[in-house]
């Protein structure tokens, strides 16, 4: 039983320095419609799967999808839904994968009711689902962490920390959907190629804050995030494992091209 406590583990989403606990996160940065073709990649820069985004504002909602289709048929799809006045909210994710139209995983969070569910058909069936302790205004998932990055840039760049919730589902032994605080900081100012262009971003780090014993069953990673630089901020690049923390890592890049190299670190320069 022990164990089963200790191995909690978290998707997707510090010790050291302050950091700071918010309880409502201000829209210093609205975001609109928009509408990319990124590119999903191996964490060895290798492409595998064409991506399309699409953000659109509706009903005073942030609506944002984003597709990713592979040349086997396999298709992954991320749903985000936010409010974004009078503070930044979360209120949906999901994610979904599937394979000539049959599902393989799918995973959600409703942070209305505070439900969330898993369905796994891969080597068996499992179905769970859960009830969440969602914090509005603190907790988020997926791309919403992106959205919550570009509002807290300034604060992260200034050399601050903040602490976040974050939906994730453990591996073990169930699956059951769970939420753990996270830590933000500003990881330093890198260059990197992609599509055959060199690019600067701002590199943000999401580390789950996990149970010291907890580590030794099974490596939890951090999620890295960067965000183009000079402002205004929007995405450039997202690298972590795909659901759970047990998923091979991957990487998202703003422009998709055959071949993505990794972020090198640049020295301290003039930001806007």
């Amino acid at each position: 039983m022990l164990v089963k406590k200790l191995a909690v583990l978290f998707s997707i989403f510090a010790a050291g320095f302050f950091a700071a606990s918010i309880f409502a996160l201000e829209v210093t940065e609205p975001a609109g419609a928009a509408h990319g073709y990124p590119g999903l990649c191996s964490i060895n820069g290798k492409k595998v799967a064409d991506g399309e985004f699409r953000q659109w504002v509706e009903n005073k909602r942030l609506h944002v999808i984003i597709t990713y289709k592979f040349p086997d048929g396999e298709v992954y799809e991320e749903q985000t839904q936010l409010r974004q006045q009078p503070e930044l909210i979360q209120e949906k994710w999901s994610w979904k994968e599937s394979k000539n139209g049959k599902s393989q995983r799918e995973f959600a969070a409703d942070f209305l009711s505070g439900i969330a569910t898993a369905h796994v058909r891969e080597e068996k069936n499992q179905d769970v689902s859960g009830k969440l302790n969602v914090e509005p205004g603190r907790t988020f998932a997926g791309f919403g962490f992106t959205i919550a990055l570009s509002n807290l840039r300034k604060r992260l760049l200034s050399g601050e920390q903040v602490q976040l919730k974050a939906v994730g589902f453990s591996p073990f032994p169930t699956l059951s959907p769970q939420v753990v605080t996270v830590t933000i900081s500003h990881g330093g100012l890198d260059r990197m190629r992609m599509s055959g262009r060199s690019l600067k971003g701002d590199r943000f780090i999401v580390h789950p804050e996990i149970f010291f014993l907890a580590k030794l069953f099974v490596d939890v990673p951090d999620t890295n995030i960067w965000l183009t630089n000079p402002a205004p901020a929007g995405f450039l690049r997202w690298e972590g494992p795909t659901v759970l923390p047990t998923d091979p890592l991957i990487r998202v890049d703003l422009l998709s091209g055959m071949k993505s190299d990794s972020a090198q670190s640049l020295e301290k320069s003039s930001r806007r």
